[in-house]
C-alpha cells in the first residue's frame, strides 16, 4: 500500500515538472538557426534572467509564436526585434542599445573601474616604503655602530 501511494505521489509530481516541448515547421535550415539565434536574444517579460527558448511562461510561448510567423513572413532580424522592443521595451534585449536612456548601464563598468584604480592608487601612496637615504642622524649613527660591530667580528 504504502509503495503504490508513493508511487502515486511521485507521477503527480514528475507530470508537474515536465514541460511542453513545442515544434515549429521550418522551411529551411537557415530560418531555424534564425529563429534559434533571436529566440536566444530576446528575454522573457515575466521571467527576467531568461530567454524565450529557455522560459516556459505562457508570455515566452507567445513571443516564440510571434517569432515563428514573423520569420515566415520574411520579416528580417532586426525587423523582428523592432517589433518586440517596441511593444515590449528594452527589457526584451539582453543586450541593450546606446542611447541615453541606457547610456549609464552601458558605462557603468567602465566608470567603477576608473574608480577603482584611483581608490587603489590613493590607498597605495600612504603605504610607499621610505627611500633609502631618509635616515635621521640618530639612525644612522645605530646603523653605523651596527656595521662596525659586524666588522669588527668578522
Amino acid at each position: 500500500m504504502l509503495r503504490a501511494l508513493l508511487l502515486i505521489a511521485g507521477l503527480s509530481l514528475s507530470s508537474a515538472a515536465l514541460a511542453v516541448i513545442e515544434t515549429y515547421e521550418f522551411a529551411d535550415e537557415t530560418l531555424r538557426e534564425r529563429f534559434a539565434d533571436l529566440a536566444d536574444e530576446l528575454r522573457c517579460p515575466k521571467c527576467q534572467n531568461q530567454n524565450i527558448a529557455d522560459s516556459n511562461a505562457p508570455i515566452a510561448a507567445d513571443l516564440r509564436k510571434q517569432l515563428h510567423a514573423q520569420l515566415h513572413e520574411g520579416r528580417s532580424d532586426r525587423e523582428i526585434v523592432e517589433y518586440m522592443v517596441n511593444r515590449y521595451g528594452e527589457f526584451v534585449l539582453y543586450r541593450p542599445r546606446v542611447n541615453n536612456v541606457t547610456l549609464v548601464l552601458w558605462a557603468a563598468p567602465a566608470i567603477l573601474l576608473l574608480l577603482a584604480v584611483l581608490v587603489l592608487r590613493s590607498s597605495m601612496r600612504g603605504r610607499a616604503p621610505a627611500a633609502a637615504g631618509t635616515l635621521s642622524a640618530d639612525e644612522r649613527a645605530k646603523l653605523d655602530a651596527l656595521l662596525a660591530d659586524d666588522e669588527e667580528q668578522a
